[in-house]
């Protein structure tokens, strides 16, 4: 019966270790988890990852202590702080940036042609491109297409 506890603790022992291992980055590598990884580095950290564990420290102390000694570019999940805001935000901003310049150069279009239709009222000359988008602007969309079997 002891045996078999010390078996089911053994095992849990170890699947929280690869757990662990499989969310922290091998120092040497870098691309690779210390799950993954064969170098001594990732070998040492995997021993040292299950040692904390038997010693009693939850999954969180252990990737406090790692990110404390390798710092916090050890863990493939790095926090959310006000230093990597900007690089997580950076795409909504560029998103918002580019929507925004749209709908200012949209309103200034459509600014520009009563502009150009103010001028056209008070006798000002338009030049070449304000007649055609004033035509453009002005001409009415060409009737659907209608097949010779529908009513008109």
């Amino acid at each position: 019966m002891a045996t078999d506890d010390e078996s089911k603790k053994a095992q849990i022992v170890e699947a929280r270790a690869r757990n662990i291992s499989h969310n922290v980055r091998c120092t040497e590598c870098g691309s690779q988890s210390i799950e993954d990884s064969n170098a001594d580095v990732a070998v040492l950290l995997r021993k040292l990852i299950r040692d904390e564990i038997s010693s009693g420290k939850t999954d969180k102390d252990i990737y406090k202590k790692l990110e404390e000694e390798f710092g916090e570019t050890v863990l493939y999940a790095p926090k959310f702080d006000l230093q990597t805001a900007a690089l997580w935000l950076s795409p909504v901003i560029v998103a918002g940036a580019a929507a925004g310049v749209w709908a200012y150069q949209r309103h200034r279009q459509k600014t520009n042609v009563h502009i150009m239709a103010l001028n056209l009222v008070r006798g000002v000359p338009l030049t070449q491109k304000e007649k055609e988008t004033m035509l453009d602007l002005l001409t009415p969309p060409p009737p659907p297409r209608r097949w010779p079997w529908e009513r008109r």
